[in-house]
């Protein structure tokens, strides 16, 4: 008898997981800002994926155009000062940017997350020399904790995620380190510890699912954070370098073209901004699905 009585229970569980899941699907799809959000990422996603079969030309080739064409049937977006097609540069871009996006941000999610965890946890002197290494960070900007990695690790488009992940960590490490001291103060946990559990098992069966909320949406919105950061060291030659189409260095060589051909700088802005701005309004999204006080 007492096998089926598990056996149910668990299914129970699982479907009450199933229709949690459903309902968080359901608010989130209401949400304007979701469906223009997700939109723009989905996008991204799908051109980062098909950009051989979406771009016409290979994005390193050169004199595929006349140098400096501007816009038309043949050359959507034009070309550049070496004749490469724009249009096919911005397609291959657009998978750098979601690379570069995500390895940042799993990055500073793991380290930080981490950090978190082990310092709410286990408090005393492990949680003082982590917080105030936490600390340390966050008395600097992202930007110089980014040059900063950057000039020690050399310029390149490798060590900009790098650079990148190691500035949003305070970030991450705050937010969790917060969540589980809540956390730990809740019946559920002190129950969990009462009854033996290991402290692997407390840590990632009973805490970090209950924190994942936050967590994820900083995540969303560090998406954007990592391309505006990895696109400005680009931008500035620490990061991707000549000629691989990252749309900051697209950015930083047509600045000396700007008034002859303004389309050079036009199309990777206006990607890179749009793409921080499908991420914003899917973080934000997020943020109002998955806390209960934003729910109506």
């Amino acid at each position: 008898m007492t096998q089926p009585v598990a056996t149910l229970s668990n299914t129970s569980i699982a479907a009450a997981k199933v229709k949690d899941f459903g309902q968080f699907l359901k608010r989130l799809l209401k949400s304007p800002s979701a469906k223009m959000g997700g939109s723009i990422c989905l996008v991204l996603v799908v051109t980062a994926i098909f950009a051989p079969v979406i771009a016409p030309h290979d994005p390193t080739e050169l004199g595929v155009g006349a140098a400096l064409t501007p816009p038309n049937s043949e050359f959507w977006f034009g070309t550049d000062e070496f004749g490469r097609d724009l249009f096919s540069r911005m397609v291959y871009g657009s998978r750098l940017t979601l690379y570069v996006g995500l390895i940042a941000v799993g990055i500073s999610m793991t380290v930080g997350v981490l950090t978190g965890l082990v310092a709410g946890y286990v408090g005393g002197w492990v949680e003082t020399a982590l917080m105030r290494a936490v600390d340390v960070l966050f008395s600097f900007t992202e930007t110089l904790i980014a040059l900063a990695a950057v000039a020690v690790l050399g310029p390149s488009l490798t060590n900009a995620m790098i650079a990148v992940g190691i500035s949003s960590i305070p970030f991450y490490a705050r937010i969790t380190y917060g969540a589980v001291l809540v956390e730990k103060n809740k019946e559920y946990f002190k129950a969990a510890q009462a009854v033996g559990a290991q402290h692997v098992r407390l840590l990632f069966r009973h805490i970090l699912p209950n924190i994942l909320s936050p967590i994820i949406v900083v995540a969303t919105v560090g998406v954007s954070v990592a391309v505006l950061s990895a696109s400005a060291l680009s931008f500035l030659g620490l990061g991707a370098q000549p000629p691989s189409p990252e749309w900051g260095a697209m950015l930083a060589a047509g600045r000396d073209y700007f008034k002859r051909a303004p389309w050079i700088t036009t199309f990777p802005g206006l990607a890179i901004a749009i793409t921080v701005l499908g991420f914003n309004l899917l973080g934000d999204a997020l943020r109002e699905a998955l806390d209960p006080q934003q729910r109506t």
